[in-house]
């Protein structure tokens, strides 16, 4: 298991758990059932108080664990008839940005998730979960669809950002962003935003100006990356934490001020120590969700997002 720098108490003590386990199978006599129970006890004691107090960049940490489940992950558990759609229509195929048609617990819906990959390999085919303008394109191209037949849209935000390199820009990066944003907003099928991992700046919520957004516990949404914003304001992303804390970055913070909808419970120690559970609870959330649009038309779910972003900071 990857750990992270916090939870160094927590790998020394799991790591002794391990060593004792070793000597005993090399001899069979040792009696090590009674310190093992003790050991496992105090770790997930350890592991239950470290979490519960975590400082806004160390959920940024969490965030980007690479043992977090990322958006195919999330895909083969939840989706039956999973139908990628490939190619935005005008230029290529981005990768970064995965979606098309599937079944969620039976029902028909559209999805778009951002994935980051999970090896070196799939790192690079996917870019890192960072989509050029085409991948933007590709969501415009499911939100019409969608529209027209009614079809839910289900999105799992995971990036650190849009690509900000010379040939996004080139293709009109922004302006894919911003055609994606006035796409979801003036949807009129039921449309729910999950952030699994990062939410970073238009590049997440290019596909989360959602009539619900739900963020999982440990993960983050923000404007612009803790570094980027550190870069900007002291010229140092060394100041990346008193950045994450001004910010108000995490799920927490962000329910607070209504900017999120639900924050999903993870495991204790982060979805990565359990994947299965994570997801799990995110597809009960997004279910309960969906119920609350079933009787409503789509000018009414049109004007209940107008007036949800509109509220937005306004009691601030």
């Amino acid at each position: 298991m990857h750990y992270l720098d916090f939870e160094r108490p927590i790998a020394e003590l799991e790591g002794k758990i391990v060593e004792l386990k070793k000597l005993a199978e090399e001899d069979p006599k040792m009696d090590i059932d009674g310190d093992v129970e003790r050991l496992t006890m105090r770790a997930g004691q350890m592991v239950r108080d470290t979490y519960a107090n975590l400082s806004p960049w160390q959920k940024v940490q969490v965030a980007r664990h690479p043992g977090r489940p990322h958006f195919l992950d999330y895909a083969r558990r939840l989706f039956t008839d999973f139908t990628p759609l490939a190619g935005d229509r005008s230029f290529a195929e981005d990768q970064a940005v995965v979606a098309g048609l599937a079944r969620f617990r039976g029902r028909p819906i559209a999805f778009i998730g951002q994935e980051k990959g999970n090896d070196t390999q799939s790192r690079i085919k996917h870019n890192f979960g960072s989509a050029m303008p085409d991948g933007y394109r590709k969501a415009v191209r499911i939100f019409e669809m969608a529209d027209r037949f009614h079809l839910p849209v289900l999105s799992f935000a995971d990036t650190a950002g849009a690509y900000p390199g010379v040939s996004a820009e080139e293709r009109g990066q922004a302006e894919a962003i911003a055609r994606s944003i006035e796409a979801g907003l003036s949807l009129k099928a039921p449309f729910i935003a999950t952030i699994i991992g990062e939410g970073m700046s238009g590049g997440a919520i290019a596909i989360a100006a959602a009539s619900r957004v739900y963020m999982l516990e440990h993960s983050i949404y923000s404007v612009i990356s803790p570094e980027g914003c550190a870069s900007i304001l002291w010229r140092s992303a060394e100041k990346a934490q008193d950045a994450a804390n001004a910010l108000k970055v995490t799920a927490q913070d962000l329910q607070a001020l209504k900017v999120v909808d639900a924050v999903i419970p993870e495991p204790m120690g982060g979805a990565h120590r359990d994947p299965a559970a994570a997801i799990d609870a995110a597809a009960d959330q997004i279910a309960a969700g969906l119920k609350e649009f079933d009787n409503l038309s789509g000018e009414e779910i049109l004007k209940q997002r107008r007036a949800k972003f509109l509220a937005i900071g306004r009691n601030l």
